[in-house]
């Protein structure tokens, strides 16, 4: 029996720093500002660092690093760099035994493009293997948990959704959901997030999912509280995160923190969140504490995983309103 299954991709991540990037202001970009290169150039970059990502494992290593008995469950490529994604976790303590090996796509691959002291960046994303995971290679008899975690699940392998859920709610697995974009699109969407126990999603992703938008955060928890019967949260990046749980609504935001590397702060997040849930017995004020602390300590280091907090460090705790709904 596992205290912790986690679902989602593995990727090896190369990290790039660019020297001297180039920016164009365009309203064609959404952010209004663009990186450049010269066709058929040659940059130069300053740095260069590997690491394993991806929302499965990135997760695995938090609830691993929170004291839990972890497991990982996912598909990487029959090659160098799904052996190294495996050796990583395995030398984190995981359990890899639920990691299918896929002969027909690469192990997801990311470049990521660190383009100056402000940290914005550009990922440059391979889906391979992970999204190559069928209801059929997972081995259903060895999900023995009490809880799964499902990090987004993109393209193909958001259709296996449904089916890992169904499976948690036979079995009395709780479950935390964070949907991609994929999964968004569900048509049955609905009725998986009926049967979930907590429900992370960004603000954009709130505003797609109850079609408001997302500055009218007091209609998107009404919208959102009718879908799940558990605990719904909204992450705001910066501006903090808010928690309902259909009683309560709970405010909170990060503090200043010298931010090093953004990538996956949300992962950190989530998986600080749910895992002080389970330290702290649903205490969702504790639980927000954890989730606030280990996406900061990650913020602060390049990678997803070198910053998460093991279960014994401290940490400084943020200020939290609580108000009635």
């Amino acid at each position: 029996m596992y205290d912790i299954i986690t679902f989602g991709s593995a990727t090896w991540d190369t990290f790039l720093d660019l020297e001297k990037p180039h920016f164009v202001r365009s309203k064609r970009f959404i952010s209004s500002k663009g990186l450049c290169f010269n066709l058929g150039s040659k940059r130069d970059v300053s740095d260069i660092n590997f690491a394993s990502g991806g929302g499965g494992t990135n997760t695995s290593v938090s609830f691993k690093k929170q004291g839990f008995k972890t497991a990982y469950c996912g598909a990487v490529g029959d090659d160098v760099f799904g052996n190294e994604v495996i050796n990583k976790l395995k030398e984190s303590g995981i359990d890899c035994s639920l990691v299918f090996k896929n002969k027909l796509k690469p192990t997801n691959y990311s470049v990521i493009l660190d383009s100056g002291s402000d940290k914005d960046r550009t990922i440059l994303a391979y889906r391979g293997a992970s999204e190559m995971l069928s209801e059929k290679d997972i081995p259903w008899s060895k999900l023995k948990a009490k809880w799964f975690y499902l990090a987004p699940l993109s393209g193909k392998l958001a259709n296996i959704t449904k089916d890992i859920v169904d499976f948690a709610k036979i079995n009395e697995i709780r479950v935390a959901f964070n949907p991609s974009n994929s999964q968004l699109g569900l048509k049955n969407l609905r009725k998986i997030i009926d049967k979930v126990d907590v429900l992370l999603i960004n603000q954009e992703e709130a505003s797609i999912l109850t079609e408001i938008p997302f500055k009218k955060e007091a209609e998107i928890f009404k919208a959102i509280d009718k879908m799940c019967p558990g605990i719904a949260i909204m992450t705001k990046g910066a501006n903090g995160v808010v928690v309902s749980n259909g009683n309560y609504l709970y405010k909170a935001k990060p503090g200043k923190i010298k931010i090093v590397d953004r990538t996956g702060a949300g992962d950190s997040f989530g998986s600080g969140f749910v895992s002080g849930l389970i330290r702290f017995k649903d205490n969702i004020e504790e639980a927000i504490q954890l989730g606030i602390a280990n996406a900061n300590s990650c913020l602060q280091e390049q990678g997803a995983k070198n910053g998460l907090l093991k279960k014994e460090d401290k940490f400084k705790k943020v200020k939290i309103i609580k108000n009635k709904l």
